[in-house]
């Protein structure tokens, strides 16, 4: 840290110039993230990947589907009704290629008032397509256009947007919380700076990124998200201590010695973030995977950052951090938090109790938790797109049950005697099964019943002939398409666990399975089988980060089995909030990627509060070997600075709750949730109660002995903040 204080001190000049260089070329960058983000992120490499690419490749199924919603006006016939249909539909089959499947041949796909018709795409590539049949939509008021296609960009538009609100919502707010911190406007506005380049900066990173992998939208919020908060947060500690050391030397011995104190706060701090971050890598599903990506990103970017950026400029700044001073601090602040400490310090037992008591209560409605992937809900209910799409599942029961598609690869031709046999016996082990509605075929589509009744059927050429458009929607060589229909929602438990049953059997054949009930299968299990090493890795590294911050073994342990309380506190507060559609919000089930995502993004976030309140406790303990009076002056020392950073925290995070995108409002709120009783029942009772309980333990570190001060013989210097 002296060399890094050593190059700042002489090149600070240079340092900002390079930032600015770096803020403005990558601020190019950043402008383009949004046209490059891709979809939702829940994608995973496997079974139902490849089963997708078998349907669109060798059984010609669409790459892409749009819906396109008819309501009929007051006044209008259905016959005028009808023929506006037929009418648009004409008009987008002859300026785009496509297939249409019309109400006006389907007469499911039509009722008294409404009608629906499915435009098929046999690219993944439509945008162009899609503003083409906007156009002519758009001169009509009873049509709209949905479909994933339509959703997807409809979300990441709606992204946008939330971020701009969060932006004027706890941008503003968080000035404020800074004003009452520092009470001068200049030292409130440097840590918004920090916060800004470091975003920008990210952002710009991101999108190179971004044009080798694809990247999910909700990176466009995740991102700031994190970057502001946690930029603020360290900018706030740096310039708390620079402003303390400032007292007692000129800028440069300031500088020199924050560098060495909070600025090893800060590294160990991003460290326990960037891990829970990182571990998230481990699954293997896009939006875990490039949030991790965009996580790490900004996280290194913040701590390099608030470690060149923001002592350059207090360097430049000098003394001025101060001016404009318009709230006068009270001196006599430290003394109360002083007296909140010796009253918590008298009562351990009986705070330690009632913390714990507040925990449990949050952490009951926990079991009643309902996960689910999410869907077109994820929307604003204000997006055209969200209502077209659910007045075709009200009105035409449109995506209900599910429909699996079965992919078997056979050694020789199926329409040979042994392969239309071995066919039969294949969908008779299937149909009985009490889940099972429905199994199209070519028995299905043929009427004919048995595999020895449609062999003697296929020697007949007049024959054959008529059975080839059904053989070929079925069969294609040694491939064979079975689609099965099941009477249980393909988001339930039923249809979870048939499918991995199903799965699991072993066969001759090459059995492959796909379909939005297999997609299901697969993310929720990729999950629940990974979430176990996700989270050793975040808590093995932690406890070594923390062990190696304060040489001691016991308080990792302690911090990690708080944080541990406090989440699950946290998720049940959400289950309470979002299942219970309380505080105006309807009943929403919780995102599914939302216990990971808060738990690692939470994790890193919330130890910032530990190792900048335990640093401090442990450079006092260190000098006085008095446990119970280096943790009333620990708390009463850094209180402020953690309410004021764990109150901007929650306001950049809590904006999000104002945002429209459901899982991006869970994660906001739950975040903000999260910090709130991290910095409050955890960080003001429950360690400074347990610090008292457990007193001298606290710095227990086998092998290393103490001298009567409790100063260790190692000659290693603590971490301060």
């Amino acid at each position: 840290m002296k060399l890094l204080s050593k190059i700042i001190d002489r090149l600070y000049k240079g340092i900002l110039a390079f930032w600015i260089i770096v803020a403005v070329g990558f601020g190019f960058f950043a402008t383009q993230l949004p046209s490059i983000l891709g979809g939702d992120g829940f994608r995973t490499d496997g079974e139902y990947e490849k089963v997708q690419e078998e349907l669109t490749s060798t059984f010609e199924f669409s790459d892409s589907t749009l819906l396109l919603l008819f309501e009929r006006k007051p006044n209008q016939s259905q016959e005028e009704f009808k023929e506006e249909i037929r009418s648009t539909l004409t008009t987008i089959k002859d300026n785009v290629t496509l297939t249409i499947q019309s109400p006006l041949n389907q007469n499911e796909m039509m009722k008294k008032n409404y009608a629906y018709a499915q435009l098929h795409f046999n690219k993944d590539n439509i945008e162009d397509d899609i503003k083409d049949i906007e156009s002519i939509t758009n001169m009509y008021s009873n049509m709209t256009l949905t479909g994933e296609p339509i959703i997807t960009r409809d979300i990441n538009k709606a992204s946008q947007d939330d971020l701009k609100r969060a932006e004027m919502i706890g941008v503003p707010v968080a000035i404020v919380v800074l004003l009452f911190a520092f009470g001068s406007i200049i030292a409130s506005i440097v840590p918004i700076v920090i916060g800004g380049v470091t975003v920008i900066v990210s952002f710009g990173v991101l999108t190179l990124i971004g044009e080798k992998i694809e990247l999910s939208i909700f990176l466009l919020n995740v991102v700031p998200m994190i970057g502001l908060a946690l930029s603020i947060d360290f900018a706030l500690l740096f310039i708390n201590r620079y402003r303390e050391e400032m007292k007692l030397h000129n800028k440069r011995e300031a500088i020199t010695n924050t560098i060495a104190t909070a600025g090893k706060s800060i590294i160990f701090s991003a460290l326990c973030v960037f891990i829970g971050l990182a571990a998230m890598m481990v699954i293997e599903i896009d939006i875990f995977q490039t949030i991790a990506i965009g996580g790490m990103v900004v996280v290194s970017i913040a701590v390099i950052s608030s470690l060149t950026l923001l002592p350059a400029i207090l360097l430049l700044m000098g003394s001025s951090i101060n001016k404009w001073r318009i709230i006068k601090l009270r001196e006599h602040d430290h003394n109360k938090w002083k007296g909140f400490a010796r009253f918590v310090m008298k009562r351990p037992v009986l705070l330690a109790v009632i913390a714990l008591v507040m925990l449990i209560i949050g952490i009951i409605p926990v079991q009643h938790m309902n996960l689910a992937i999410p869907e077109v809900d994820s929307l604003p209910e204000n997006y055209e797109s969200r209502q077209a799409f659910e007045t075709i599942q009200d009105q035409f029961h449109f995506g209900e049950g599910s429909t699996v598609y079965m992919v078997v690869n056979n050694q020789s031709e199926w329409t040979s005697e042994k392969g239309l046999s071995e066919m039969e016996a294949i969908i008779s082990s299937i149909e009985d099964d009490h889940l099972v509605k429905e199994i199209d075929s070519v028995f299905s589509a043929t009427g004919i019943e048995t595999s020895q009744e449609l062999v003697a059927a296929l020697q007949h050429p007049e024959m054959k002939k008529s059975l080839q458009p059904a053989l070929d929607s079925f069969v294609n060589k040694d491939k064979l398409l079975v689609p099965i229909h099941l009477n249980v929602e393909e988001s339930s438990d039923e249809a979870n666990d048939w499918i991995r049953d199903r799965s699991n059997i072993q066969s001759e054949n090459d059995i492959f399975f796909g379909g939005q009930v297999k997609f299901n299968q697969e993310i929720f299990d990729e999950i629940y089988n990974k979430i176990a090493l996700c989270l050793a890795i975040i808590l093995i590294s932690t406890y070594t980060i923390l062990m190696f911050a304060f040489r001691s073994v016991i308080i990792p342990l302690k911090a990690i089995l708080m944080n541990i309380i406090g989440l699950t506190s946290t998720f049940g507060v959400l289950v309470w909030i979002f299942q219970g559609g309380h505080f105006g919000l309807g009943e929403n089930e919780i995102a599914l990627v939302l216990p990971v995502l808060v738990f690692s993004l939470v994790f890193g976030l919330s130890m910032d509060y530990e190792v900048f309140l335990i640093s401090r406790i442990h450079e006092i303990y260190q000098k006085t070997g008095n446990n119970t009076e280096a943790t009333i002056e620990g708390l009463a020392s850094t209180s402020k600075i953690i309410t004021s950073a764990a109150l901007i925290m929650i306001v950049i995070t809590g904006a999000f709750a104002f945002t429209g995108v459901m899982p991006v409002k869970q994660i906001g709120v739950g975040i903000a949730v999260a910090i709130f009783i991290d910095a409050t029942i955890i960080r003001m009772l429950l360690v400074p109660s347990l610090m008292k309980l457990l007193g001298d333990w606290n710095w227990w570190m086998p092998f290393v002995s103490r001298t009567k001060k409790g100063k260790r013989k190692s000659k290693r210097q603590p971490v301060n903040s």
